[in-house]
């Protein structure tokens, strides 16, 4: 019998069991590996907020991803958009986690460039916007990017992010918050005459109010102040156009069509004849169609019949009682009896006329005159069959000896 290895005492390390843990250091193999973790956990997610909190439009670009990854980054997005204006750095947060699920989504980039330039992270605004407008083809974001640009101390570069962009394809609110940073940039460069003329657009017009004319009114004061003139009429209609912002604020719902829904009760009670897709009634009266319907009026043809408007009526046409009796036609009651009738002659019996014996026809020749078929005109080059055999007594092919 084997003897067992010494059992290793509580205090001591062996392979067998847990030895007591000490303070020296480590040895040199396990410290090789070193793992530092530098990305920080995600943010929880509260359990009442769910995909359907998210906006409809942006849900429907999560599809490529898989269901329980796109619930996921569609709980972080809606988080961003409930936080973005009261805790932007913990929706920045949310963005973050949402763009290391969903790396390749243009919306993803794009709301992690928005809550970056909110909170002052200018280089990865403009890396992630840039990014969304690579993948979309989009130039909705373009005022954030030249303002990043300007946040990062390059002007000059800002001014050529806008190179080659036709500004009057963008959208109104895109157009004034790009001419708004354009002039900032070109004031950061001591241009304040260019930084004027970057707002004159169209809707630097006190006549009309968008979202962004407050906005749009005062940066044009301040360039005039910049060049020395007065602005405070442009500030007064910044106060004017924010109060009436304010007071039409609420939310505007557009009406395309009103459309009524009938209930089942409705239909009972609704007459068949008010349905336009129900048949009309085909019961009506001949005469009344005969008086509704046009009088067709064809040209006459060469050797055609006449119209049938020339016919008398049938209530016109004599009557078929009133027709004159034919004198030619011989009376029935005259006519003699079939015992009245002339004998055509007596017939013969058939059983006294000898079988054997035919009337002879005169027309017909006599056979004894009739060439002989050795006398016809014999046919040539045709090889002899030579004599047939008899067959008599023989019935057909296999049929018997």
């Amino acid at each position: 019998m084997e003897q067992r290895g010494k059992r290793p005492k509580p205090h001591e390390e062996g392979p067998i069991g847990r030895g007591e843990r000490t303070d020296k250091e480590r040895p040199e193999w396990q410290t090789r590996v070193q793992r530092v973790k530098t990305e920080e956990k995600s943010p929880l997610v509260p359990s009442e907020i769910t995909p359907e909190d998210l906006d409809f439009s942006v849900r429907v670009q999560l599809k490529t991803l898989t269901a329980e990854n796109a619930e996921m980054v569609a709980r972080h997005l809606a988080m961003v958009s409930l936080l973005f204006e009261d805790d932007p750095q913990l929706a920045h947060k949310h963005a973050l986690a949402a763009s290391r699920r969903a790396g390749r989504l243009a919306i993803v980039h794009e709301t992690l460039g928005i809550t970056a330039y909110a909170s002052g992270e200018f280089a990865l605004a403009i890396r992630e916007l840039l990014t969304h407008r690579r993948l979309s083809g989009s130039n909705d974001q373009l005022p954030l990017i030249v303002d990043s640009e300007r946040g990062l101390g390059r002007p000059e570069r800002a001014l050529e992010a806008v190179v080659g962009i036709d500004r009057s394809k963008l959208t109104t609110g895109v157009r004034i918050n790009l001419a708004i940073a354009l002039s900032g940039a070109r004031l950061d460069l001591g241009q304040a005459d260019l930084a004027l003329q970057e707002l004159e657009i169209p809707e630097l017009n006190p006549k009309r109010v968008f979202e962004q004319s407050p906005l749009l009114f005062r940066s044009y004061a301040e360039c005039l102040r910049e060049l020395e003139r007065d602005g405070d009429q442009w500030d007064q209609l910044a106060d004017r156009a924010e109060k009436a912002m304010a007071e039409h604020g609420e939310e505007v719902f557009e009406l395309f069509e009103e459309i009524k829904i009938p209930t089942s009760e409705e239909f009972e009670k609704k007459p068949r004849s008010d349905n336009p897709y129900s048949k009309p009634d085909r019961k009506f009266d001949r005469g009344d169609r005969n008086n509704d319907r046009p009088e067709r009026k064809y040209p006459p043809r060469d050797g055609a019949r006449p119209n049938r408007g020339d016919r008398p009526d049938r209530g016109e046409r004599p009557d078929r009682g009133s027709r004159p009796e034919r004198s030619d036609r011989p009376n029935r009651s005259e006519r003699p009896e079939r015992s009245e009738r002339p004998d055509r002659g007596a017939r013969p019996d058939r059983s006294e006329r000898p079988r054997g014996e035919r009337p002879e026809r005169s027309d017909r020749p006599d056979r004894s005159s009739r060439p002989e078929r050795s006398s016809g005109p014999q046919r040539t080059g045709r090889p002899d069959r030579g004599p047939r055999p008899d067959n008599k007594g023989r019935g057909p092919r296999g049929a018997g000896k």
